[in-house]
């Protein structure tokens, strides 16, 4: 009876060390990071987003986004964005809370969502009925190709999505 008790509890014991690495969300292929700022008048921004990385395939044919679907704007989960306090995105204003930020990639031009249902996986079950805002802005030529995905945001509230070769920015206010 002894040996069944001891192969009991090994057993336990492991399916519980593989329980707990599964839920550690940084051995993810896309590892999980936050990006934090502060506008100019004090509103603390948290963006809380999943790296993908290129690992030399094609942004928009073997990689998101593919021109003219709604993206996550990272991996795994939907991106989060939070504010603390009510802001101007691009002149247009956004209530204080927590939204899951989506994108379009339109070419010259994307569009930034900013859709009240803060807590989904991806894209799939994206309404666009929930948008709370969006705003078109300007593609720009990253400084250099970001082989991981990543988002900045400046102490002026500018951010910044960098992946590949594309810069898209919006500001915060």
């Amino acid at each position: 009876m002894k040996p069944f008790l001891m192969l009991a509890a090994v057993s336990i014991l492991a399916l519980s060390a593989c329980a707990q690495n599964k839920d550690d969300k940084s051995k993810r292929p896309s590892p999980p990071a936050t990006a934090t700022g502060k506008t100019a008048g004090g509103t603390t921004i948290t963006i809380d987003y999943s790296r993908p990385s290129v690992k030399g395939r094609k942004i928009g044919k073997d990689l998101e986004p593919i021109a003219g679907k709604v993206w996550r704007t990272g991996a795994n989960e939907a991106t989060t964005f939070d504010v603390n306090k009510s802001v101007k995105v691009e002149g247009q204003p956004l209530a204080a809370g927590k939204y899951s930020l989506f994108t379009i990639d339109n070419g010259n031009e994307w569009t930034i969502i900013f859709n009240k249902t803060a807590e989904q996986w991806g894209a799939f079950k994206y309404q666009q009925s929930d948008d709370a805002l969006r705003v078109n802005v300007k593609a720009g030529k990253a400084p250099s190709f970001t082989e991981k995905f990543t988002i900045t945001v400046s102490n002026k509230g500018k951010v910044d999505i960098l992946w590949g070769d594309s810069d898209v920015a919006f500001t915060v206010e």
